[in-house]
This record gives structure tokens, C-alpha cells and sequence, in this order.
């Protein structure tokens, strides 16, 4: 069994021209008291891309706050910005990183019980965010990427709740292990894991599968750069 608190809660809504003109929620905001945590994600929380964000498989992202240190030293002219919730995450907490926390690891937090159920893939709004071109590429490469929940029981959270590891699957694979299989270090074995894991999020065992199939990912480069698919 696991533990460590959960410090921070943050919702956002949708700002219509965030970033090129184009809407986003990430600025989120931290929420004080009990928040209410549904199948969709948590009350007053809100999604401008519902096809790329949010839904049952991405209904809360979770980002490591330690973190942001290594950020900060990496780009010191920009080290006011990287400060939680700069990567837009709903949850953060100490103590537990990509390499710590495994896909289908199930968590209780507050009244809820969460289960990871994804890496988070970044996006170009992340280098809006920063001001830091390439910043989302940079955390693809590392890894340093956060992870997403799918809602088993939904609940109330409050900061300051603890945050309880309940189950992991046997032989499941960290966060990590599962961004460097798909964007470093191809790793078969770890690719036909991912591809067969039944509690990892649909999008990311079909990743998996191109990657076992060498099929090139169209739209990786139009996400890590915002720009329009070449003709």
C-alpha cells in the first residue's frame, strides 16, 4: 500500500482565444474545498477539444509538483512560469512521478477511486503556455509528461486528502516505460504489453499497434506543433 497527499485541486474554463486563435482550458485555477468528482472529470472543469481532452478515459490529469524544479533549472528565463497548475493538471502531489505510477495502478483519493489509465500526450499549447518553443517535444522526449484517470467511483476530493494506492496489475509497465516504448526506444515486448492491456485507454493501445506495425503517426508532428496537416 502506497500513500502520499494530494495538495493541490484545479479547475479552468475554456478561454475562446487562448493561443493562434484557438480556444483551451489550460489555465487552470486551484479550487478551495470539496470538489465533486463525476465519471467526466471534476465539477467546473472544462474541455474546448473534446476529441484531444477530457472524456472517461482523460477525466483527470495528474502532474508530479516535483516536477517543476528540473523545469525551472532547464529554462531559467522562463522558471517564474513553470509553477503548478503550469501544465494544466487538475491534481498534484509529491511523491509520485511517471517511473512510480503504472498504467491500471487504482488510487483512492478523497471519496473516489481513480485508475490510471493513460500518459498524458502533449500539445503545442504547452509551448504557447511557457513561451518555450519545442517545450512539448521536450516533454515527450523526457517523458516528464504527467498521467491521466479514468473514474471508477466517483467522489468528493479536497486538498489536503490522501491519496491511496489500492491495486497494481501484476508485470504492468510505468508511465514512463510506456512514453519511451511509443516515442524513443521502441521496445517490442513493451509495445505487445501496451497493445494488450486491457486497462490502458483505447487511443493508446492502437498507438501501440502502429508502433508494432512501423505505420507512421500522422498527426504527431500537427500536435507537437499546431500546425495544419501538409497537404
Amino acid at each position: 500500500m502506497t500513500t502520499t497527499r494530494l495538495i493541490g485541486i484545479y479547475t479552468g474554463r475554456v478561454t475562446a482565444d487562448y493561443a493562434r486563435g484557438r480556444a483551451s482550458a489550460i489555465d487552470k485555477q486551484p479550487v478551495e474545498g470539496p470538489v465533486v468528482l463525476g465519471p467526466l472529470g471534476l465539477a467546473g472543469d472544462e474541455q474546448a477539444d473534446p476529441e484531444n481532452h477530457g472524456g472517461a478515459e482523460r477525466a483527470l490529469l495528474h502532474y508530479s509538483l516535483d516536477r517543476y524544479a528540473g523545469w525551472q533549472e532547464q529554462y531559467p528565463d522562463r522558471a517564474t512560469r513553470f509553477v503548478p497548475p503550469g501544465f494544466g493538471e487538475n491534481l498534484a502531489s509529491h511523491g509520485m512521478d511517471e517511473h512510480s505510477v503504472h498504467i491500471g495502478d487504482i488510487y483512492r483519493i478523497g471519496t473516489a477511486r481513480v485508475q490510471v489509465s493513460q500518459p498524458r500526450t502533449p500539445c503545442w499549447k504547452l509551448d504557447a503556455r511557457f513561451d518555450v518553443p519545442g517545450l512539448a517535444r521536450d516533454v515527450q522526449e523526457t517523458g516528464r509528461c504527467g498521467w491521466f484517470y479514468r473514474v471508477l467511483e466517483p467522489g468528493t476530493l479536497t486538498a489536503g486528502d490522501m491519496i491511496e494506492r489500492l491495486e497494481r496489475q501484476p508485470e504492468s509497465l510505468s508511465i514512463a516505460a510506456a512514453m519511451a516504448a511509443v516515442y524513443r526506444r521502441r521496445n517490442h515486448q513493451h509495445l505487445q504489453q501496451l497493445a494488450d492491456c486491457e486497462t490502458l485507454a483505447p487511443n493508446w493501445r492502437e498507438k501501440a499497434r502502429r508502433k508494432l506495425r512501423r505505420a507512421p503517426d500522422a498527426s504527431s508532428q500537427q500536435r507537437l506543433t499546431g500546425e495544419p496537416p501538409s497537404e
